[in-house]
């Protein structure tokens, strides 16, 4: 068996320790430090040789350049965002403050693919499948033949979506509620958080674009962050890129959204 070791781990940004304390030194929080165990490696299957690497081709930087093919969600805003629509096999970081409106925006994206004649999947982790019907019925979204469920499993969810042919958009509402057998940790941890983020960036990389809400310890591990902001005692809500390098808006706009969750 592999050999574990345990490690601090803090809750809110990720950073790891050789033991507990009580305050963060990377995002300066105060008790969200917690333990977690991993293991430092995985021994081969038994009359198994350990995997090869194999080799690839290099190109040079002069070539043909094609712009990736993108997948318009017709809402004006939420396409200028994200710079024409969703390039197939992206995964996508949507984060916020509770209650700003993630999930609406989420659902309003899935039914006009869906709309579209796209297959458009939504997978609720916090809300039961109830819910999202009252969500969408109250902004008459109802008819829109959106695919969803509720669920928590990655394994589950891989299996359910590899029984028919991929879908072109998969909504994960939120990635911080998934959880997945490859990792022995507690649901919710930073751990399993990036655990199941991993799973679902390999399932986008051979099939259709991930949207993920609403964890910030993810943001510079998945390919694309997105940040939506409200304003106090106002309606609007703000939806910009974050560049992992530096963490910064780059390009915002204000898609048209309902202000409520």
């Amino acid at each position: 068996m592999a050999r574990r070791e345990q490690t601090f781990i803090c809750q809110n940004c990720g950073a790891a320790y050789g033991r507990w304390q009580g305050k963060c030194d990377a995002c300066g929080e105060w008790n969200t430090i917690a333990e977690e165990s991993s293991a430092t490696a995985r021994p081969p299957m038994p009359g198994r040789a350990p995997r090869k690497g194999r080799p690839f081709a290099l190109e040079p930087l002069t070539g043909e350049r094609n712009d990736a093919p993108r997948l318009p969600s017709s809402i004006a805003e939420f396409d200028r965002v994200t710079g024409g629509g969703f390039v197939r096999g992206s995964v996508l970081l949507l984060g916020g403050d509770p209650g700003i409106g993630k999930s609406t925006l989420l659902i309003q994206v899935t039914a006009t693919l869906a709309r579209a004649g796209h297959r458009a999947v939504y997978i609720s982790g916090e809300e039961a499948v109830a819910q999202v019907r009252l969500r969408a019925e109250r902004l008459g979204l109802a008819d829109a033949p959106v695919e969803l469920a509720s669920e928590t499993s990655v394994e589950d969810i891989l299996a359910t979506l590899g029984e028919r042919s991929v879908p072109r958009l998969l909504i994960i509402d939120s990635i911080q509620t998934m959880w997945t057998d490859a990792v022995d940790s507690a649901p919710g941890t930073v751990t399993q958080v990036r655990g199941a983020a991993q799973g679902m960036d390999r399932l986008a990389g051979l099939t259709a674009p991930s949207f993920h809400a609403e964890i910030r310890l993810l943001h510079g591990s998945t390919r694309t962050s997105c940040a939506n902001v409200g304003f106090r005692q106002r309606c609007a809500r703000l939806t910009s890129i974050l560049s992992p390098w530096p963490r910064t808006p780059r390009g915002t706009a204000a898609p048209a959204t309902n202000s409520s969750a």
